[in-house]
């Protein structure tokens, strides 16, 4: 096509024409694809708007939230502490060892018994020979009462220094001038249940003597 055929008013509506049919297809191309993304774009930002503004609701409970998990956080700790997770049983041992010393009382011997598994727990006994003045005796039953820890106290027999045998004692000693009873009893402490499945119902370690 020669544009020197056509005159000034035609030339003119020729280069409209194609100036019409290219903005046409920048619009359907590029104007079109970048709208559909602005679109897009648009939508997600919406939506994130919805998100946040749901969200913005609870802000005035976090603090109430936060409370509450730092209550549930304490209880465990507590809870742990009275039934501990894991078989300590050189810490119990230890701790049943320190009330005695405290009470005025001679522990002579502990003797492990085998575990006793339970849906949620397990069972762990030692019977336990000892020997004191009678309200020492008493004094440590109390004690072991307030520990932390649960310690059960079963089996209780108790005799004169003079016949050690009524209280199922092992061994005669050389008791102090103070000490006049000699008991044995069977103190049990509990362990939550993430023991091993194999150690349940298999016996405790060797005694301490």
């Amino acid at each position: 096509m020669n544009l020197g055929e056509f005159t000034g008013i035609k030339l003119l509506g020729v280069l409209v024409l194609v100036a019409v049919v290219g903005t046409g297809a920048l619009y359907y191309t590029v104007f079109k694809s970048e709208r559909d993304q602005n679109d897009a774009a648009r939508v997600k930002l919406q939506a994130k708007m919805r998100e946040n503004a749901e969200l913005e609701a609870y802000r005035p409970k976090l603090a109430d939230i936060e409370r509450q998990l730092a209550s549930l956080k304490q209880q465990l700790d507590i809870e742990r502490k009275i039934v501990p997770d894991e078989k300590e049983v050189d810490n119990f041992m230890r701790l049943v060892s320190e009330e005695a010393r405290k009470s005025g009382v001679e522990i002579r011997r502990y003797t492990a018994r085998p575990y006793v598994t339970k849906e949620f727990y397990t069972e762990v006994p030692f019977e336990i020979e000892f020997d004191g003045p009678y309200y020492s005796m008493l004094g440590f039953f109390d004690r072991l009462g307030k520990v932390e820890r649960i310690v059960n106290v079963s089996n209780l027999a108790v005799a004169s220094v003079h016949k050690p045998s009524g209280s199922r004692a092992k061994h005669a000693y050389q008791y102090a001038a103070n000490e006049s009873v000699v008991a044995t009893a069977l103190a049990t402490t509990y362990f939550s249940h993430d023991l091993t499945p194999a150690t349940a119902g298999q016996p405790a370690p060797p005694a301490k003597k």
